[in-house]
């Protein structure tokens, strides 16, 4: 079934594998896959570190793929702030005149349920455009 495309709400996501091929990667208008390197651990950027550096850095677009041939087995790990105690905005110094924030201060919590509307109404949009 593999896991379709979506960037991660975390800070920072590790993932250990089984050096099956599937991880892929949205660059440069393209799908790529992540090579298998032998005793790695695969680390991305997610939305949180794109809201702290003013999209600076930006969270990957990425997707898992199932493979054919071997069983592909992957463990992420996500780090992630608590809930409701940070708010997460840019962080001052991402910040300037030339450069205004791009993200509005909200806690963890409430960049969970943004998503997840958002998304959510992108796909009810879609449907009923398709329906049309």
């Amino acid at each position: 079934l593999g896991v379709e495309a979506h960037t991660d709400i975390s800070a920072l996501t590790f993932i250990l594998h089984n050096m099956v091929p599937g991880l892929q990667l949205f660059y440069g208008g393209k799908w790529v896959t992540a090579k298998c390197v032998p005793n790695s651990i695969v680390m991305h950027i997610g939305d949180t570190l794109e809201i702290l550096s003013n999209g600076k850095y930006k969270s990957i677009l990425h997707r898992g793929l199932v493979n054919k041939e071997k069983v592909r087995i992957s463990w992420a790990v996500f780090c992630e702030p608590p809930k409701e105690k940070i708010i997460l905005k840019p962080l001052p110094e991402t910040v300037s005149e030339e450069e205004p924030a791009i993200f509005p201060p909200r806690t963890f919590s409430e960049h969970i349920q943004h998503k997840l509307f958002r998304q959510s109404q992108e796909a009810l949009v879609s449907t009923k455009g398709s329906a049309a």
